[in-house]
């Protein structure tokens, strides 16, 4: 049997593809490609290749490329006064859709309206119980930064899902803010400062400088929400939050004392990371880790430079050995490590307890070469591996953690020798003040001076890094603030168990369980300037001069909500009155995380009991990029059960992380994060080549970025709108964990939007006659005038209704894009429009009801095309929307905008399964009849008569839309089951399977002679590489002296001539035999 599609060219008596395959009949049987570059002459044959590897096949050559011309968009001078709406009546709907233009306005309108609050008091009045309720925060963004295209994705998914909610009439309210950014913040105005004037913060002490962070915020810190508002963010501006305002800076109080209250919240001694650049405290999870292999040359930002390197690097990688002399003995112990400047502060060498190469120095001492410190010998099974190096092992409890775990265990003492920005300190002797790598040099020189240097080999070794200096991090004991997060941790873990929380993909799970129920106690605490003030206070009486950082004096620290009550509590601790009390608040911040923690109830005035905190706490969902799922999500879970008892939203969706086009991170030190105002508004490549000059790349760097991007944006880039770069965004969202972002794929998405323009300019043309009504669809439906293809359209409609809604329940954002786009291009623009066009234009009194049911179906169409475009593409779909007939005369339920109109719903008694399966036999058929014009290279302008052969099962479809085949087909006849003798002699024909099969009527409309010059031409070009083949192939001792894989790649290559020559031949008879016939 033949399959779909496949073509015949044949006298009338041809047969069928069944009786051709059981050896009846004489047709030529070509497939509908074939025939089509057959009769066109577009088949070249591939040239040889010489020696290995296989040369195509002959295939198409190059066609002449359609030059679209471009109409330029008009200067954009957008006259709406600021938060009115745009007047459309004044302005003319353009040619073409032009972004710049559509957007504007609309958004400023959207504000000042209100549509994108909700009312706290009425959100209270409904009932929960029949009223669903969407509430969710933005993650708050960093102030110093600016969106990328992976913030953009993150905006686009939340949005939509906020508009789709909004518009399903549920309780909906999405809360802007930004983050503070401690270190970030400090960094970028420190810097400011020192270019400005020339001053460090120290110069202009806390309080200024404090000030000028507060004043660099309000000149810079509206650029992301500028961004936002550019994407169509529907957010409540009015709700808009800053984790420093009063509100937040209230309830980070509030967590605080709380906390310690719960014996939660406690201050200790304690090994940790330290950022010699930041002079800071961070926390674990704020790590990243740099493998080397081996021997490795690293710049250190914090030094000046290394001047035994040509380029100031210092050495990585390489395990030192050293000799320790044994105390009143001219023996030796060996010991070796990769941080040789951390011999400063050794004060112990371990050894195996059961190691006999040891066994007679238990209990002695060794003697520091550099401070004559009696460093003594001890046995630990638990650090020490006896098989491995020398089996003796340096201890530095202060700067290391095992060290430090040893340390504690054998009450050995701890010896600082860092200061607090890297350097030797006093406890390092004639190496103070060295930097910590230039000290590394030192001791290696002062060892081999005193004949105890052994070695240096290339070693394995991880080191830290902070993620936010870049730095070389240092293991350093320092006195902070922890927080107790085990039984929290429990609790979000059963959360996630017990189905109460939800994680999306439900794959992160099993990390989400590593990670808590691995979890460490939470440093809190950073030494910076910017961000909340730890509330606590170091109480002394008048008098006392006592160290805070002395943990024996831990109690005298007082944890109070401020300062009035931090002397109540310090007079009571101490017994005395307030004038003879001091009091020294903590220098320090909280870390950032923990304001943001807060987020999701602390924007609605936590602690205190608002009508904002009953109406819209909890939340519903937490979208947000799987990298921050500890930074964030985890710990806005634990900390909202821990001080509300509940948890903070009941759904998390992980979005995919987004990359570069090559699978890159983006980044600034890449130069390849693209601005998503670059997108909505074009970039030219030379704004872009300047981006990365005003940055901080390396001078390689610079060229190597600013290739790439001359290589994907030759031209720069093109304007495409927020809305192009939404639904392009939500189309990745398809994928797996990681997004490879091209941005010309995305750019692509404005010819979507221009298809939407088209289709709706298209419909008005044809609507000056056409008045909708509030019941439109039941009209329609109980009319009577509908044809099949106006059933078909709105049971499209409908299944694109439940489709639609059926993928945001579930958070299937793609899948939702990439429906919305087949319906518009496929049953819209592709089919219904081009069949109701001779429908439309024909104005006479005898097609009034038929007319008026295709202007119904077609408003319909729309209409609710565009509300169920509308969460993905907010801009264009308003615009287009607030210009359909009907506007403000719809009844009193109508609204004012498309962002408060009901989203569509699917009316299953529309659906029409019968009407769908006519339209799907009908479009085969036309396919059929236009792949015969193809074929045959038929002029569009030209009618042809086509022949149908149907079964009588699916005969009815056929007869039922004759004139939408004739439409479409452009077809001046179409005969349905007609006696065969009654069909021309010479006719082309497509056997579609065994039900249907049409026939083309070439008399008159093909020119014979020409195809067959044509095709002749093409042969004489073929037979040429068969017989050099066939020569090749029965050479002497061809099957013996070429390798297999030539042979076989020859034997292809000839019977693919040999086909197409066969084929080539088989068409030029058959065009003979047509050209006798007429």
């Amino acid at each position: 049997m033949a399959s779909k599609d496949t073509l015949y060219v044949c006298k009338k008596s041809a047969v069928t593809a069944d009786e051709k395959e059981s050896g009846g009949g004489d047709p030529l049987i070509l497939s509908k490609n074939a025939l089509k570059k057959l009769a066109k002459n577009k088949d070249k044959p591939a040239k040889e290749k010489d020696g290995r590897g296989t040369a195509s096949q002959a295939s198409a050559v190059s066609s002449k490329k359609k030059v679209v011309k471009q109409i330029e968009a008009p200067p954009v001078i957008n006259m709406t006064p600021k938060g009115e709406k745009k007047d459309l009546q004044s302005q003319p709907m353009m040619d073409a859709y032009h972004p710049s233009v559509v957007e504007c306005a609309w958004g400023d309108w959207w504000e000042k309206s209100g549509f994108y609050g909700c009312d706290a008091r009425k959100a209270l009045e409904r009932d929960a119980s029949k009223h669903e309720k969407f509430v969710m925060v933005i993650p708050p963004p960093n102030i110093t930064g600016s969106l990328h295209l992976g913030h953009a994705l993150t905006a686009a998914v939340q949005d939509t899902l906020t508009r789709w909610h909004r518009m399903k009439g549920h309780v909906t309210l999405y809360i802007p803010g930004t983050d503070h950014a401690g270190i970030a913040t400090q960094s970028v105005v420190e810097k400011m400062l020192l270019k400005e004037q020339g001053l460090s913060r120290h110069d202009i002490g806390r309080e200024e400088f404090v000030n000028k962070v507060w004043q660099w915020k309000e000149v810079y810190g509206d650029k992301i929400t500028n961004q936002l508002r550019f994407l169509g963010t529907s957010v409540d501006w009015q709700r808009e939050r800053f984790t420093m305002d009063d509100m937040l800076s209230k309830a980070v109080i509030e967590a605080f004392n709380l906390f310690h209250e719960k014996k939660l919240m406690y201050r200790d001694l304690r090994l940790g990371n330290w950022s010699c650049a930041l002079k800071s405290a961070i926390s674990d999870i704020e790590v990243d880790y740099l493998d080397i292999e081996g021997r490795t040359y690293l710049t250190v930002k914090t030094h000046k430079g290394n001047p035994r390197d040509p380029q100031g690097r210092y050495e990585f990688g390489t395990l030192t050995s050293f000799a320790y002399p044994l105390e009143g003995s001219s023996e030796k112990i060996v010991v070796a490590t990769t941080r040789l400047e951390t011999m400063l502060g050794d004060t112990a060498v371990a050894v195996h307890p059961r190691d006999p190469r040891y066994t007679h120095l238990h209990g002695k001492f060794v003697v520091h070469p550099f401070n004559g410190r009696r460093i003594p010998i001890i046995c630990d099974a638990d650090l020490v591996d006896m098989t491995f190096g020398t089996g003796a092992v340096k201890i530095t409890p202060a700067h290391d953690p095992n060290d430090y775990e040893c340390g504690k265990r054998h009450n050995l003492e701890f010896i600082t020798i860092f200061t607090e920005d890297g350097a030797i300190n006093h406890n390092g002797g004639e190496f103070e003040g060295m930097m910590r790598y230039d000290a590394r040099i030192a001791v290696e020189d002062s060892l081999k001076d005193k004949g105890l240097f052994i070695g240096k080999e290339p070693n394995k070794m991880r080191l830290g890094l902070c993620q936010r200096s870049g730095d070389i991090l240092e293991p350093m004991i320092t006195p902070q603030w922890y927080v107790n997060c085990e039984g929290m941790a429990r609790r979000a873990v059963d959360a996630v168990r017990n189905g109460e929380l939800k994680i999306i993909p439900v794959e992160h799970e099993k990390t989400w369980y590593h990670w808590l129920e691995n979890i460490k106690d939470w440093c809190v605490s950073r030494q910076l300037w910017w961000g909340h003030q730890i509330p606590a206070w170091f109480a002394s009486k008048k008098g006392e001069v006592l160290s805070k950082n002395d943990m024996a004096n831990n109690d005298r620290w007082i944890v109070a909500r401020d300062e009035e009550a931090a002397y109540a509590k310090a007079a009571k601790l101490l017994g005395e009155s307030r004038e003879d009390i001091i009091l020294e608040r903590d220098e320090d911040v909280l870390d950032t995380w923990f304001s943001s923690g807060l987020f999701p109830f602390s924007v609605f005035g936590w602690p205190d009991n608002t009508d904002d905190l009953k109406a819209f706490y909890p939340t519903s969902l937490l979208e947000t990029g799987l990298d921050i799922l500890f930074f964030w999500v985890a710990r806005m879970v634990m900390m909202g059960l821990e001080l509300t008892d509940q948890l903070p939203f009941h759904t998390v969706y992980l979005h995919a992380m987004v990359r570069d086009k090559d699978g890159r991170k983006m980044s600034k030190s890449l130069g390849n994060v693209i601005d998503p105002l670059e997108v909505i508004h074009g970039c030219s490549l030379e704004a872009l080549h300047a981006k990365v000059d005003a940055g901080n790349l390396p001078v390689k760097e610079v060229h190597r970025a600013k290739q790439d991007l001359t290589a994907d944006f030759p031209e720069g880039i093109t304007e495409c709108g927020s809305d192009a770069l939404r639904f392009g965004l939500l189309a990745y969202t398809i994928q797996g964990r990681d997004v490879n972002l091209d941005i010309k794929r995305v750019v692509g998405y404005r010819q979507f939007c221009n298809k939407l323009w088209n289709a709706t300019r298209f419909a008005l043309q044809f609507m000056f006659d056409f008045q909708p009504s509030s019941s439109i669809l039941e009209d329609l439906v109980s009319s009577g005038s509908m044809a099949i293809r106006d059933k078909f359209m709105i049971s499209r409609l409908m299944g694109a209704f439940e489709t639609l809604n059926n993928h945001f329940i579930n958070y299937k954002f793609g899948d939702a894009q990439m429906a919305a786009y087949s319906f518009w291009l496929n049953d819209l623009c592709d089919v219904y429009l081009e069949l109701v066009k001779p429908v439309v234009y024909d104005s006479s009194e005898k097609n009034a009801k038929t007319r008026w049911a295709a202007q119904a179906t077609l408003w319909l169409a729309i209409e609710g095309g565009l509300r169920l475009l509308h969460p993905m593409m907010p801009f264009v779909t308003e615009e287009l929307w607030q210009r359909l007939p009907g506007r403000g005369k719809l009844g009193p339920d109508e609204e004012e905008t498309i962002m408060l109109s009901s989203y569509p719903e699917c009316v299953h008694e529309y659906k029409n399964d019968d009407a769908e399966t006519s339209m799907a036999v009908t479009m085969n058929i036309i396919k059929a009849c236009r792949s015969l014009r193809s074929s045959y290279n038929i002029n569009h302008k030209v009618m042809a008569t086509f022949y149908l052969k149907i079964a009588p099962s699916v005969a009815h479809c056929a007869q039922s839309q004759v004139s939408d085949i004739k439409t479409l087909a452009r077809a001046s006849t179409v005969h349905i089951n007609m006696d065969e003798n009654e069909i021309p002699q010479a006719v082309g024909i497509v056997v579609l399977d065994d039900s249907i099969t049409v026939w083309m009527d070439l008399a008159g409309i093909v020119d014979y002679e020409s195809e067959i010059k044509k095709l002749e031409k093409s042969l004489s070009k073929t037979m040429p590489f068969v017989r050099t083949l066939e020569t090749k192939l029965n050479a002497n001792g061809y099957a013996e002296k070429v390798a297999e894989d030539v042979k076989k790649d020859n034997s292809e290559k000839l019977e693919s001539y040999r086909k197409k020559a066969a084929e080539l031949e088989a068409a030029i008879e058959s065009f003979k035999s047509l050209l006798g016939k007429e």
